[in-house]
């Protein structure tokens, strides 16, 4: 009896040995899984300064964010290249950001407007030419895009506003300063630039 005692005492032993550390293993375990998942959601925390000001923001998943950010980088390209005032250092500087945002299709164009004299017209006559977009459409199958818009033209006398519609291509790149989205537009041609209004100022 004796015998048996002991050894159903040191079976129990055993199995309260086990037990304890099947337990011990299973809250180390879950305590990776915890922390792994608490910096997983930290590197998502991001600061942004609002005025000099830091606010907590969360990152969202890149790909579907990405939709967003093409649409953003096809708008910003297009207010670049047709923001424009009487003042050659602030029409090649605006120039300069937005060919960061293009391949060579956006500087041939630069050039095809440069020499038909659009820019010196803009500084002699004292414009202003600025965009409103109505609408970007992406098709995300061909990473092809089209741009609807409106170029308002204002002059001393007049204010022109033509339509502006605009196709090309866009491919992902490497994110950096001058391209902080990560998005080259590729191909990218005028479609239509007709003249749909010619409003005379009042003159006093």
């Amino acid at each position: 009896m004796l015998i048996k005692n002991i050894e159903q005492k040191i079976k129990i032993n055993k199995l309260v040995s086990l037990g304890a550390i099947g337990f011990a293993v299973i809250i180390v375990i879950a305590g990776f899984f915890f922390a792994y998942k608490m910096i997983q959601d930290s590197r998502k925390s991001i600061y942004i300064l609002d005025n000099g000001v830091p606010v907590l923001a969360k990152q969202t998943d890149e790909l579907l964010n990405r939709p967003v950010e093409y649409k953003a980088q096809i708008e910003l390209f297009h207010r670049l290249f047709f923001t424009l005032a009487p003042d050659d250092a602030y029409i090649k500087e605006n120039i300069q950001k937005s060919l960061y945002l293009i391949d060579d299709s956006g500087k041939k164009e630069y050039t095809n407007l440069k020499e038909k004299g659009f820019y010196n017209q803009i500084v002699a006559s004292s414009s202003m030419v600025s965009i409103h977009s109505d609408s970007i459409k992406l098709d995300m199958e061909q990473k092809k895009f089209q741009f609807f818009g409106k170029e308002m033209i204002t002059r001393k006398s007049a204010v022109i506003t033509r339509k502006l519609i605009t196709e090309g291509f866009f491919d992902d790149i490497i994110r950096s300063p001058n391209n902080p989205h990560g998005v080259l537009l590729k191909n990218w041609r005028i479609l239509d630039n007709e003249e749909i209004s010619n409003q005379t100022k009042n003159s006093y």
